[in-house]
């Protein structure tokens, strides 16, 4: 049978099941804020850096002499329960939520409390022997603790955004070289412009994403200054000298990662462009993204009616009403997640924008918000690898055709006979329709040896062998 406890805090007594670890004002939480469904349990390296955050404060507490060394003892073991993820059912809260993130942060303070006070030999509750507030947020707010947390985990899961990254430019650039041979038409303003290699079409997306994998890791460099010791409003009232840098050093020593600690606490507890910046990343990601998921839509238009370059891998029928039909539903659905991470860097600039005084209480849906995008993008990038990139083939006899009934190929041809003849064979060929490569060999311009030779896909690569 299930049997309950009683919990108290400012506002009254909540009767609260012996079989959780969080307290009464997770409960409170959990009934004001029905909002997202996106649980703070849905987000593993979350969880993760609250306990980095909680143990790096207790061990720091303990060395100053502040925190008793039995109840330190319980406390880290509960931290390392958090980090290592035993506890992560205990982490109800709706991510969106008022308050500033005190919701999160105290159901963090109630699970490392109650699972320090199993550890202690006392049932969960019996707050006067291990507080969530006196011992688990000692020397802490609200308004460090959660930050610091929010960015150590963004930190973390950028590191799996940039490997799905770096696996879709390797697939970009595995096509790139599958196809560095096959003739087409490039397009400039939807119209013929001048031949390429479809290699260099699939070169060009592979080298834009690559771009962005800098711009993440630059951006991502921001989250390791953090403001433990700030407490409330970066005066560091109720924190002990020596505690802000000795909390950090512990916390990087915990990540092996180098954090560090804000020049100016007053400044970087209201302060939130380090999110506006890292949005900003995954918003120029998603409009690359976007562009490249039109470009291999368009291109895979057709089969009859449309530019039939290349074939996508074919994943589901397309229509409830015409037969045969197949849709591009992997860069169709990779477009409309570019549109919600975009979407997403509007709500993060207002949010970022609302900031008053010494806090800025909007950051609740700023963290909402990068872990939707992240979580996204992370698993758009993917699909888009596995379900598309890697099947994608070229219809290369369609291509050829295409540039030699193309009138842009003159422009490969002027240096060789003329700007004149050029002009000549375009307006012959648009009057009567037909291909500028027989007419150039009709006209005797240019032997079919030496036609092929200027049209060879290793002569349409430029200047250089850089290309290549």
């Amino acid at each position: 049978m299930e049997t309950f406890r009683v919990e108290s805090d400012l506002l009254g007594e909540k009767s609260i099941s012996n079989e959780v670890y969080y307290g009464v004002q997770t409960l409170r939480a959990l009934e004001n804020f029905k909002i997202s469904k996106h649980k703070l349990s849905d987000e593993r390296e979350f969880i993760k850096a609250l306990g980095v955050v909680k143990l790096g404060a207790a061990q720091a507490n303990f060395a100053l002499g502040i925190l008793d060394k039995e109840i330190f003892t319980a406390i880290e073991k509960a931290c390392l329960d958090v980090i290592e993820g035993t506890l992560d059912a205990h982490f109800p809260v709706d991510l969106f939520q008022g308050g500033a993130g005190t919701s999160t942060n105290m159901n963090t303070n109630e699970v490392i409390a109650n699972r320090a006070l199993e550890y202690l030999g006392h049932e969960k509750g019996a707050y006067n022997f291990c507080s969530p507030n006196d011992h688990i947020n000692l020397s802490q707010s609200t308004n460090d603790a959660y930050p610091s947390a929010l960015k150590l985990a963004l930190f973390q899961k950028n590191k799996a955004l940039i490997e799905a990254l770096e696996k879709l430019f390797f697939a970009f650039d595995r096509k790139a070289s599958e196809f560095i041979d096959v003739i087409k038409m490039g397009r400039t303003q939807l119209q013929d412009a001048v031949p390429m290699t479809l290699g260099q079409e699939f070169r060009a997306f592979a080298k834009t994403l690559r771009k962005e994998i800098a711009h993440l890791q630059q951006a991502s460099q921001n989250f390791l200054e953090i403001n433990m010791g700030a407490t409330a409003i970066g005066t560091g009232l109720n924190a002990t000298p020596g505690y802000a840098n000795l909390c950090t050093e512990r916390i990087a020593f915990i990540l092996n990662e180098p954090v560090r600690l804000a020049e100016d606490l007053v400044e970087a507890t209201s302060d939130t462009s380090a999110f506006v910046h890292y949005s900003s990343a995954l918003k120029q990601l998603s409009i690359k993204l976007s562009k490249i998921c039109n470009d291999l839509r368009l291109l895979s238009s057709g089969p009859r009616a449309g530019l039939f370059e290349i074939n996508l891998p074919a994943k589901q029928p397309g229509s409830s009403i015409m037969p045969g039909k197949v849709n591009p539903v992997i860069p169709e659905v990779v477009n409309q997640i570019c549109f919600k991470v975009i979407g997403n860097d509007t709500t993060i600039m207002m949010a970022s924008e609302a900031g008053q005084l010494q806090l800025n209480v909007m950051e609740p849906v700023i963290a909402l918000s990068l872990f939707e995008s992240i979580n996204l993008l992370t698993n758009g990038l993917h699909t888009l690898r596995v379900e598309c990139i890697d099947g994608i083939t070229a219809n290369k006899k369609h291509l050829k055709n295409e540039v030699e009934n193309s009138i842009g190929i003159v422009t490969a041809l002027n240096p060789h006979i003329g700007y004149k003849n050029s002009t000549k064979i375009a307006k012959e060929a648009l009057e009567t329709g037909g291909s500028v490569y027989q007419l150039v060999l009709d006209h005797k311009l240019l032997s079919k040896e030496q036609l092929d030779e200027i049209l060879n896909p290793k002569n349409m690569l430029g200047p250089t062998e850089e290309n290549l």
